[in-house]
């Protein structure tokens, strides 16, 4: 009887436990739109390799997860699509500057609908009787929009396709409207192009004086540190940079 009893006392000590642990494992990942894909997939394998975690994601421009956070949104790990937003974030004492890492890097590109017939080679061409709208993130809260308004300022472009400009809210809104026909031409990432080939294609890179590169890092009030922290040196990992190798995206 003894003996079942203790039995039974380390079982129910066991499995509370475990429910401990899978609560301390679960991590919530505010992450730039353009990384969807690939860290949906990234989860899967960080979850595999780490039993008990649980990754949920919050994905929308940088800018608007920077808010969200400002306001007081419960985020563990914050990953950005440029060195500005996180720069913001450190600023305003949301990730301590020494817990910030880069682990990719990407394209800026303009795209077009896969039955478009226009001739686009480089920026001036936006300026076509033939291109009427113009799918730019917002640049004050979407990096790929500020990206397109300094390539643009600096050929000296900006007034004339601001004009034409569709303003979305993130770099897979615009992806939508090219996708959708509702613009002739988009500014996205080049890996952002690259998940619908069926739908969009590339009418040429944009030209940048900056490198396009993302940070990442635990917040500075992760309600689970230890495994914000664990997630963001898995997105280091050669299992983690083979995906977003896979997704187009470079080695930071």
């Amino acid at each position: 009887m003894m003996l079942t009893k203790l039995l039974g006392l380390t079982l129910t000590l066991t499995v509370l436990l475990l429910g401990e642990q899978a609560a301390a494992g679960e991590i919530t990942v505010s992450a730039a739109a353009s990384l969807t894909n690939a860290f949906k997939e990234i989860a899967q394998g960080f979850e595999a390799k780490n039993p008990g975690s649980k990754v949920n994601f919050n994905f929308a421009a940088s800018g608007a997860l920077l808010q969200q956070m400002a306001k007081g949104a419960p985020v563990d790990v914050f990953a950005s699509a440029d060195q500005e937003t996180m720069d913001s974030a450190v600023k305003q004492k949301l990730v301590n500057s020494a817990d910030r890492k880069d682990f990719a890097r990407n394209a800026l590109v303009v795209i077009v609908p896969a039955d478009s017939q226009l001739k686009l080679q480089q920026l001036a061409d936006l300026q076509q009787a033939g291109i009427k709208h113009v799918a730019l993130g917002v640049p004050a809260s979407v990096p790929v929009g500020r990206y397109a308004k300094r390539a643009l300022e600096n050929a000296h472009l900006w007034p004339a396709v601001a004009a034409k400009a569709i303003n979305t809210q993130n770099v897979r809104q615009s992806l939508d409207y090219v996708a959708r026909g509702e613009v002739e031409a988009g500014f996205v990432y080049q890996t952002d192009a690259a998940i619908m080939p069926d739908k969009v294609k590339v009418a040429f890179s944009v030209p940048l004086d900056e490198t396009i590169s993302y940070p990442v890092a635990r917040t500075a009030t992760a309600a689970n540190a230890t495994e914000a922290q664990r997630f963001v040196n898995y997105l280091l990992s050669p299992a983690a940079q083979a995906v977003l190798s896979r997704y187009g995206f470079h080695k930071p």
